[in-house]
């Protein structure tokens, strides 16, 4: 039923305004995410800016816009409560955090053991340009070089342990319970570590990969998407990852023909976004379990997509949100689910 039911809003050009129609970026934007209780969407840009909208699919009122100076945001993406905002740069030593109950911006230092200001000791990294923040809201998960990463307290700012991997770590995830850490790495192999222990409990190739380039799980448990070089998402059983000794994907999704670079599962794991950043309209829903392509999407005779920089769905999947290369964060309704 869902499959049959998907489809973008009843506007003219068949989508929503743009999230970010009021203020669109001035470069290619970076990220875009959902708060998680509010109908707040927020997007990040190589153009220093991190802003936030209040996403109703017809106005889409901007909030406001934080401005980082000399900072190229790489990344940014909500505290687990959506009160905060942490903001990663392309090659800075420092990352920072925006209080919005306070309306102040933290700088963290994660590189140096000397106390400048919020330091986190114990690191020897060049650069803090990616992460991924627990669904408990406990820790930060620091992408060093190497192999490494790094495991913040959020509350003390401190590195309380780290990882290592074998190869470059591409991408990774905390399970919904955030008791363990899934990785993938550019040579195609995929880790898990278990979060209290810091010890490696799963190792596997991904199936058939020869470069890795993204990964995502889905909030109930259910699924593993890995993406790769070639364009190809291998979706997994979470369940088969943890206990077959070599797991096969349940399905090979083909319909990329340039890196896999931006994945996400919607809150129910009924769909998955699957995108690359190398080509135009480069950018499918996934049916699960049926793990068929929805054929309505996208649907348009001219570019609207553009290049997926990155994308998103709003918490119970009213919304699906696009960032593309043109500093636009498009936005479809999914018609199917009722609430935002």
């Amino acid at each position: 039923m869902l499959k049959s039911q998907l489809c973008c809003c009843c506007c003219s050009d068949k989508k929503c305004l743009d999230a970010n129609s009021e203020s669109p970026a001035d470069s290619k934007l970076t990220s875009v995410q959902f708060h998680p209780s509010a109908q707040i969407l927020m997007t990040s840009s190589l153009d220093h800016s991190i802003s936030l909208f209040q996403v109703d699919g017809k106005t889409n009122a901007k909030i406001q816009t934080i401005h980082l100076e000399k900072f190229p945001v790489n990344k940014a993406a909500f505290s687990a409560d959506g009160e905060q905002i942490v903001a990663a740069g392309w090659r800075n030593k420092l990352f920072y955090i925006y209080d919005m109950v306070e309306g102040r911006v933290i700088p963290v230092f994660p590189l140096t053991s000397v106390c400048v200001c919020v330091c986190v000791s114990g690191l020897n990294e060049q650069k803090v340009s990616d992460f991924q923040v627990s669904p408990d809201g406990k820790f930060l998960l620091l992408f060093g070089s190497s192999g490494f990463l790094h495991l913040m307290s959020s509350k003390t700012r401190e590195v309380v342990r780290s990882m290592k991997l074998n190869g470059t770590v591409c991408a990774a995830a905390f399970t919904a319970d955030a008791s363990k850490i899934f990785a993938n790495s550019e040579e195609g192999e995929v880790f898990v570590w278990d979060v209290q222990s810091s010890k490696c409990v799963k190792r596997f190739e991904d199936d058939g990969c020869v470069r890795g380039t993204s990964l995502a799980l889905s909030r109930d448990g259910s699924y593993l998407a890995c993406g790769s070089q070639a364009g190809v998402v291998n979706i997994y059983s979470q369940r088969d990852c943890l206990l077959e000794l070599e797991p096969k994907p349940q399905k090979a999704v083909l319909n990329l023909l340039t890196p896999a670079t931006s994945l996400s599962f919607n809150s129910s794991a009924e769909i998955l976004a699957i995108g690359s950043r190398h080509a135009d309209e480069a950018n499918r829903l996934v049916h699960l379990p049926s793990f068929t392509v929805f054929s309505n999407f996208p649907q348009f005779q001219k570019k609207t997509i553009f290049q997926t920089q990155s994308v998103d769905f709003s918490p119970r999947s009213g919304f699906y949100s696009v960032a593309n290369n043109k500093g636009h964060a498009l936005l479809f309704r999914l018609l199917h689910y009722h609430d935002f």
